[in-house]
C-alpha cells in the first residue's frame, strides 16, 4: 500500500487545482453568508487557511502555530476535533477573505515547494498521536478544500462539482495511510466497541480494492478475501460527503452511490462506530 509515483504526482496537481478553485470561489462570495450552521463564508475560509498553515508547519518541521491548541492536537479524538477547530479559530483572528485567500495560496505554494524532494511515504505526526504519510497531508488538505468549497457554494448558489478521482485520494492516501501507520488515540471512544472481528472490503472505480479489519478495537489493513464480512462499493465523492455528515447514509444508499452487500452486511455499523470522522 505504498504511495506510487502516479499517486504522488496526482496528489500534488490536485491540491494546486483545488486550492485555486477554492480561493476563486471565496473571493467572489458574500463573506457573511452562512456556509454551515456555525460558520460564515469568512469563518470557513479561515478554517481552511488554518489547516493549510498547520500542514505547512508539519511538512517543514516548524513549530506548531497555535500554542493554545497544541495540547488538543496531541490528544485529540474524533469527538474533540471540534474543540481543536474552535480554539484555532479563536487564535487565528483574520477574517478578511482576500487576505485569507492570499495566505492559503502562499501556504499551498510552500507545501508544494518544500516537499518536492520528499518521500511521499515519509510518516508525519498527526492529530491524536496518529501518523500519516507526507502524501496524506496533500489528500487531507484537498478534501478540506473540496468539502468546504461545497459548503460555500451551496450557501451562495454556485455550482460546485467534486471529481470522484480527486475525492478518491482522501480514502486511498489519507485514510489508508492513517490506518497503515497507526491512528494513535484519534479513534478512541468512550462508547463500547464490540470485540467481534469485522472485515470490510472497499471498492470503487478510482481506487485499489482494500479491506479494513476491526479486531479487538484496532483497525488494520488486509488484502480482500472472499470471506470478508462486508463489501462496500462507493463513489468517492459521495463517501467523503457521507463520512463528514454532508450526505445522509440513506441518501447515499438510495442513489446507488454507496452500495453495501456481502456475507454479513449488518456488521457494518459496528465497524463505523470505530472508523468514523468528525461531521
Amino acid at each position: 500500500m505504498t504511495i506510487t509515483d502516479a499517486q504522488w504526482k496526482a496528489a500534488r496537481e490536485t491540491l494546486r487545482a483545488a486550492g485555486d478553485r477554492f480561493t476563486r470561489l471565496v473571493r467572489t462570495s458574500e463573506p457573511r453568508a452562512m456556509a454551515t450552521a456555525d460558520w460564515s463564508v469568512a469563518d470557513t475560509a479561515a478554517h481552511v487557511a488554518v489547516i493549510a498553515l498547520m500542514n505547512t508547519k508539519l511538512v517543514t518541521s516548524e513549530p506548531f502555530p497555535f500554542p493554545k491548541a497544541h495540547e488538543i492536537f496531541e490528544t485529540a479524538r474524533v469527538e474533540t476535533v471540534a474543540d481543536f477547530n474552535d480554539v484555532t479559530l479563536r487564535e487565528f483572528t483574520e477574517r478578511d477573505v482576500p487576505t485569507l485567500a492570499g495566505r492559503l495560496t502562499e501556504d499551498i505554494d510552500r507545501i508544494l515547494s518544500s516537499t518536492a524532494d520528499h518521500d511521499p511515504d515519509e510518516p508525519l505526526p498527526w492529530l491524536g498521536g496518529a501518523r500519516i504519510p507526507v502524501a496524506g497531508v496533500f489528500a487531507h488538505l484537498t478534501n478540506e478544500l473540496l468539502i468546504h468549497g461545497r459548503d460555500v457554494a451551496r450557501a451562495t448558489g454556485v455550482r460546485w462539482e467534486i471529481d470522484p478521482a480527486d475525492a478518491a485520494q482522501f480514502f486511498e492516501i489519507f485514510l489508508v495511510g492513517v490506518t497503515r501507520y497507526g491512528s494513535g488515540h484519534l479513534l478512541d471512544t468512550d462508547r463500547p466497541i464490540s470485540d467481534r472481528r469485522v472485515a470490510v472490503e472497499f471498492r470503487s472505480r478510482y481506487t485499489t480494492p482494500v479491506t479494513m479489519v476491526l479486531d479487538r478495537g484496532q483497525v488494520s489493513l488486509a488484502a480482500p478475501r472472499p470471506d470478508d464480512d462486508v463489501r462496500l462499493f462507493y463513489d468517492p465523492a459521495t463517501l467523503a460527503l457521507m463520512l463528514f455528515g454532508r450526505v445522509s447514509r440513506a441518501r447515499a444508499a438510495l442513489t446507488g452511490k454507496v452500495v453495501v452487500w456481502g456475507r454479513r452486511p449488518w456488521l457494518l455499523p459496528i465497524f463505523l462506530k470505530k472508523m468514523r470522522l468528525p461531521s
